[in-house]
């Protein structure tokens, strides 16, 4: 039984990578601040193969000890998004920056195999051709300091020697959205879903710039699949995380909401400019290793309506559901 440290393993995607980890027959260590509550894993508690440590990723002496007998990282851990980035830019390069390269060095000390790095397609800014697609070569032009780092981050992983125990892989994640058990109510198509259904007019800014989306189960069965594969096929590599038809302009995420809700109420208001406008090509992961997506965006919309409209959630405005 191969034993995983997930960081941040509380979290949106953390707390669904925990589950297909155990799923699998891994023995699972988080590592978590609980900064937004551990209810998302409280009842893993029961599990014999999961063990919980609260604690700080830039707690050099912590961490030595959770290494110690550590196979492979999951490094989720990290202040997430531009919002909650700009809110707190010192913590942000201390956690996402400097806390993350001396907790890949204890890795490398520590005889860690595997070191799975989730990053962001958010690096790639705005893409120069814009009848094109970006790809894991693209030119990396980060505009926000959430993506400066993740930048940064991989920059220096790839640039480790290529003898080391420790391999490196950073796998770029689409916008992520779908069902957690750490909900999150503010990403783009969980939060219009939410308006949508609980039935407000939604302001859409700029309804024609491009993201990838993937579902939160497939980003996390992204970091099972590098686990799993052929040391070779992933070590020092770079996999953008999604699927090529899964490119979405706003407009075209409440085109599929309104096949849902004919009756929604939108507003448009025009905006010309956005640093970030990237439509990203994910031939390499499904490629090299034969991962596919299992959902959509009509899929997540669909799960987004149901938890609202049933009542799943008494309020879905908590801020408890935000990360700002």
């Amino acid at each position: 039984m191969k034993k995983v440290l997930v960081t941040g393993g509380a979290g949106y995607i953390g707390s669904v990578l925990v589950r297909l980890l155990l799923a699998q027959n891994y023995h699972v260590v988080v590592v978590d601040n609980l900064s937004f509550g551990g209810e998302s894993i409280v009842e893993l508690l029961n599990a014999p193969n999961f063990t919980f440590v609260k604690g700080d990723i830039r707690d050099e002496a912590l961490m030595k000890d959770v290494l110690a007998d550590i196979e492979y990282v999951a490094h989720l851990a990290a202040i997430v998004g531009d919002p909650a980035c700009a809110k707190e830019p010192e913590v942000t390069r201390s956690i996402n920056l400097d806390g993350s390269k001396k907790l890949y060095e204890l890795a490398q000390e520590a005889g860690v195999k595997r070191f799975v790095f989730a990053s962001t397609c958010s690096n790639y800014g705005k893409m120069e051709d814009s009848e094109g697609y970006v790809h894991e070569n693209s030119p990396l032009t980060p505009v926000s300091l959430y993506a400066e780092t993740k930048v940064e981050f991989e920059q220096f992983l790839l640039g480790q020697d290529k003898a080391t125990g420790c391999v490196p892989t950073c796998l770029r994640f689409s916008t992520v959205y779908g069902l957690s058990p750490r909900l999150r109510f503010d990403l783009t198509v969980n939060e219009f879903t939410k308006e949508l259904a609980l039935d407000r007019e939604l302001v859409i800014f700029g309804e024609q710039f491009w993201r990838p989306y993937c579902h939160v189960v497939d980003l996390s069965r992204s970091v099972v699949e590098v686990f799993n594969a052929d040391a070779e096929k992933v070590s020092f590599e770079v996999f953008n995380v999604g699927n090529t038809s899964e490119n979405y302009q706003k407009k075209m995420i409440v085109d599929e909401i309104q096949k849902f809700l004919p009756e929604a109420k939108i507003k448009y208001v025009e905006k010309q400019e956005d640093p970030r406008d990237y439509r990203v090509n994910f031939d390499k992961i499904k490629s090299v290793l034969g991962f596919e997506i299992t959902k959509t965006v009509p899929d997540g919309i669909e799960q987004i309506l149901q938890v609202v409209k049933d009542g799943f959630i008494v309020n879905p405005d908590d801020g408890r559901y935000k990360n700002v």
